[in-house]
């Protein structure tokens, strides 16, 4: 029975990736010698995100969106909790973020699955839209048990956004400092919580696919390979950088899914939680898009609201250490880290304050 299970999500997560549209975020956790973690992800999307670094201070009043698409016919809430993280579109919430609590995750696309609750007009004011989500489980709560506890009781609609041109159809991943990761996923109008061992996470088809497949790198690993004996004929490999060796290299989401489980599973134990950020870099890297390796027709829906055709880049990328409580950016025009800092930031005040991430990219000149 389970091998019929794992089969049909196989069959039905194939006949998805061959109609969706493309994507390519792509997110893990590591872990610090020092019992810290960081989280790090990737943004790709085909339109200018035009994100900036905000902070959500503890106390400010938020307002849901209904069914209707209207802010305020939604959910108020207050913040209980500072959020630091970055926003899109000019929008008051973040796709990705941390808590003062350390409680962090984002949000990532998740086209041909995402489906959200049927909210009447009566349970408007009980609800918020789908990009809403992160902003308020990071300003609510500050523990994965408290958003399985409390995440249920709001209902989640799909109003369209104007300036992504429809629904935005996402999934979204938590982690805290203590090594737990959760997947948040709205299928068929159905809430799906699930804890997920592995803390790496991708775009479509849902989790239950990535982990049904990823048993398939079982057998991957970081040594070289041994010298092959035929006849008494000894065969070296005939390559060096034999590491890893059938590791997927493509941009589908399920190759990434096991890219990253296997770089972060192989990634060293060794390293302060301080140190894992530059490791969760290095790896971030391995996922940046090259321009032009992934185009998007004319009317690709991925585009979101822009019709132009182009191609996907990576946008940013971002670390969180959750045991010192520093948010790191790193953008497509500036590869300079750049960071939010929860010990110096005003994280109560009842406001919404945006920093810009245009800042120009330092160049030092070496002189002998």
């Amino acid at each position: 029975m389970i091998k019929r299970a794992r089969i049909a999500v196989i069959a039905l997560a194939l006949s998805v990736l061959q109609t969706g549209t493309s994507q390519a975020c792509t997110s893990f956790t590591l872990k610090g010698n020092d019992n810290g973690r960081v989280y790090g992800r990737t943004m790709e999307f085909g339109m200018p995100m035009q994100s900036k670094a905000i902070l959500i201070q503890r106390g400010t009043k938020l307002v849901g969106v209904g069914p209707s698409g209207k802010a305020g016919s939604g959910k108020p809430w207050t913040t209980r909790y500072a959020v630091a993280g970055l926003n899109v579109l000019g929008l008051d919430m973040v796709v990705d973020g941390m808590n003062e609590k350390g409680l962090s995750g984002g949000m990532l696309n998740f086209p041909g699955w995402a489906k959200y609750q049927n909210v009447s007009a009566a349970q408007a004011r009980n609800s918020i839209v789908s990009w809403q989500m992160l902003t308020y489980v990071l300003s609510q709560f500050g523990t994965l048990d408290e958003v399985k506890a409390g995440l249920p009781k709001v209902l989640v609609n799909g109003a369209p956004l104007a300036s992504f041109g429809g629904t935005v159809g996402i999934h979204m991943t938590l982690h805290d400092n203590q090594g737990r990761s959760l997947s948040v996923e709205y299928i068929d109008g159905a809430l799906q919580l699930k804890e997920n061992p592995t803390g790496v996470y991708t775009n479509n088809p849902p989790l239950a696919f990535h982990l049904a497949s990823v048993g398939d790198a079982a057998n991957m690993s970081n040594n070289p390979a041994p010298t092959l004996k035929v006849g008494g004929m000894a065969l070296p490999p005939a390559s060096s950088g034999e590491g890893f060796y059938g590791l997927p290299g493509d941009f589908l989401s399920s190759s990434r899914f096991v890219q990253a489980f296997t770089f972060a599973r192989f990634a060293p134990t060794n390293l302060s939680t301080q140190q894992q950020v530059g490791t969760a870099f290095r790896i971030l890297g391995q996922f940046d898009l090259p321009p032009g390796s992934i185009n998007l027709p004319v009317g690709s829906a991925y585009g979101g609201a822009d019709t132009s055709a182009g191609y996907e880049i990576t946008e940013w990328t971002v670390a969180a250490d959750m045991k010192n409580l520093v948010y790191y950016i790193q953008t497509y025009d500036n590869p300079d880290l750049r960071s939010l800092r929860f010990d110096q930031l005003p994280l109560a005040g009842g406001q919404i304050k945006t920093m810009p991430l245009d800042q120009p990219m330092r160049v030092t000149t070496l002189m002998p």
